[in-house]
């Protein structure tokens, strides 16, 4: 087998190696970073547009984005809806491109080490923000290099590192603890592939095995930020990797040591106050405190999300076929409540909401697809190494439920992650059965 520094097909190395150092820059310059994905996916479509075009799921996506267009033409604020589609349409070629690109589970592996290696600037400068006081604004021919780091974190207290929010932080940490959790329990338990090639390397971005041993390091230090973020969506997502795979590996011991642990701090945070306060004197008030919003006990009540979530699922009872519009749901909200929000923390009632039930139904049919294939090919035998390929299933499951309590459509770095972290799902999925197919045929 190939090192995974080459493509399965030489047609597409160049591509690959765009996409490779675009992962590696991108959380440094998403500018210059998402450069380089949009040409590899370019010259993908260039090499590979009628794989593109037969791949299911890239029809359904396409169907998609005209009930998007469609949408945007009935939307109460017209300018605002099609400036919203820019958050939407160019992610969707660009996923449709990396699905003809990324065709292996090797591939899959060294996206995850990229992520992984490219993360610890961005963790480091989250210790520095909360610690040591770091501040910093560079910018270089405006988007050129973007890096700001604002000072205590935003919101104060809680580390944001060069993320706009300490919840898209959390977000992006997750990703990256989950995949690396994948890599140190598939180098654990002896199944990497060392094979190396003979030939010169393109691309020199693999971890070593040296560099394996900085792996519990680097995780450690993720998990540590997480935990710093004061997130709740995240600190869900990590004990939702944890337990994902404490059961895949058949580890029952662990499953039971961790719930034992999330159900401590659920009792010292909503328990009847007798029992609250046994626990109390155990689990630390960060957490339960956090968890029960005792830590922010003047939240306005335009800030819950239970209102949010209210006011959203009555905009799509008003106009359930087109919605009001991408972009539309803060004006909207702000005449009601007085008060500016940008979205209602939920991303499939902003769609409904914004662009109408049919196409919302649309897009988490998919996404219900993507799940669906993804786990079928895990099931079947024909795949090799699968245990990170089951990372990348639970950082799609960690996404769904983000998504439920927040928006990561706005953030462009953790829009772009995401929407690849699906391709990468789909394209091997897609090759796999299509390999194994043909593997049959010949066989028969």
């Amino acid at each position: 087998m190939k090192s995974a520094v080459y493509h399965p097909n030489p047609n597409l190395q160049l591509p690959w190696n765009c996409l490779q150092i675009g992962l590696l820059i991108f959380p440094l310059s998403p500018f210059l970073g998402f450069v380089a994905i949009a040409v590899a996916a370019l010259l993908t479509w260039i090499k590979q547009y009628r794989t593109i075009i037969r791949i299911p799921i890239n029809r359904g996506f396409a169907v998609f984005s005209v009930l998007l267009f469609i949408s945007a033409s009935f939307a109460l604020d017209k300018t605002a809806a099609f400036v919203g589609l820019f958050n939407l349409l160019p992610f969707l070629w660009l996923f449709a491109g990396l699905t003809a690109l990324i065709q292996s589970i090797a591939q899959l592996r060294r996206i995850a080490e990229i992520f992984v290696v490219a993360s610890v600037p961005v963790i480091i400068m989250g210790f520095g923000q909360l610690f040591f006081g770091w501040t910093l604004q560079l910018q270089v021919l405006w988007v050129l290099v973007d890096v700001a780091i604002a000072p205590g974190g935003i919101p104060p207290g809680r580390m944001s590192a060069i993320f706009m929010h300490a919840n898209i932080f959390a977000a992006y940490l997750a990703i990256v603890f989950t995949l690396g959790l994948g890599l140190l329990l598939e180098r654990g338990l002896g199944i990497r592939n060392n094979n190396k090639s003979p030939l010169p390397t393109p691309v020199r971005l693999t971890l070593t095995a040296e560099a394996y041993f900085l792996l519990p390091i680097i995780l450690i230090a993720d998990f540590a930020a997480l935990i710093l973020t004061n997130s709740r969506n995240g600190w869900a997502i990590a004990i939702i990797a944890c337990l994902a795979f404490a059961f895949y590996q058949g580890w029952r011991l662990l499953v039971v040591a961790v719930s034992g642990v999330v159900a401590s701090v659920l009792l010292a945070a909503f328990a009847p106050n007798p029992i609250a306060q046994l626990f109390r004197r155990i689990v630390p008030a960060f957490f339960w405190a956090r968890l029960n919003d005792n830590l922010y006990p003047d939240r306005p009540v335009a800030l819950m999300r239970k209102t949010q979530w209210e006011f959203a699922w009555s905009l799509t009872q008003q106009h359930p076929w087109t919605g009001w519009g991408l972009r539309n749901f803060t004006a909207l909200y702000k005449a009601h409540m007085n008060i500016d929000l940008g979205h209602p923390h939920n991303l499939f009632l902003m769609l409904s909401a914004e662009t109408g039930l049919p196409s919302t139904l649309l897009f988490c049919g998919l996404l219900g697809w993507i799940l669906f294939t993804g786990i079928q090919l895990l099931q079947n035998s024909h795949i090799p190494n699968k245990l990170i390929f089951f990372s990348y299933l639970v950082v799609f499951v960690e996404w769904l439920l983000f998504n439920t309590v927040d928006v990561t459509l706005f953030d462009f770095r953790l829009n772009t992650i995401s929407w690849l972290l699906m391709a990468a799902i789909c394209g091997t999925v897609y090759h796999s059965n299509q390999a194994h197919h043909k593997q049959t045929s010949n066989q028969d």
